[in-house]
């Protein structure tokens, strides 16, 4: 199982970015996907889910209206755009995949890919 990320880098305050998640090794459309940071003495929160199929997101609060979370099942690929960014937005962020199957939990998590923001 492989999760890869890549996309990150350094934005400026307002700029916009797009990470992609490179997902392989397993069945990529039977998970939901998530993307999760953590910044420096920080907790890893939650950034933005995406169902399987695609057809239902969930967001973190500071995220909404400004990071969007999309997947192309064809592509065994996840991405989070993310515009209007600020300097409290720089964390590494990480690809995660889970599936519950009965009492069972699969949950696969990529090395992270640092995103920065500053003038």
């Amino acid at each position: 199982v492989q999760l890869v990320e890549s996309g990150g880098g350094l934005v400026q305050p307002g700029g916009s970015l797009r990470v992609s998640c490179a997902a392989s090794g397993f069945t990529f459309s039977s998970y939901a996907m998530s993307w999760y940071r953590q910044a420096p003495g920080k907790e890893r929160e939650l950034v933005a889910t995406i169902s399987s199929a695609g057809d239902s997101t969930k967001y973190g609060d500071s995220m909404k209206g400004r990071f969007t979370i999309s997947r192309d099942n064809a592509k065994n690929t996840v991405y989070l755009q993310m515009n209007s960014l600020k300097p409290e937005d720089t964390a590494v962020y990480y690809c995660n995949a889970f599936r519950r199957v009965g009492r069972d939990d699969y949950d696969y998590w990529g090395q992270g890919t640092q995103v920065t923001v500053s003038s």
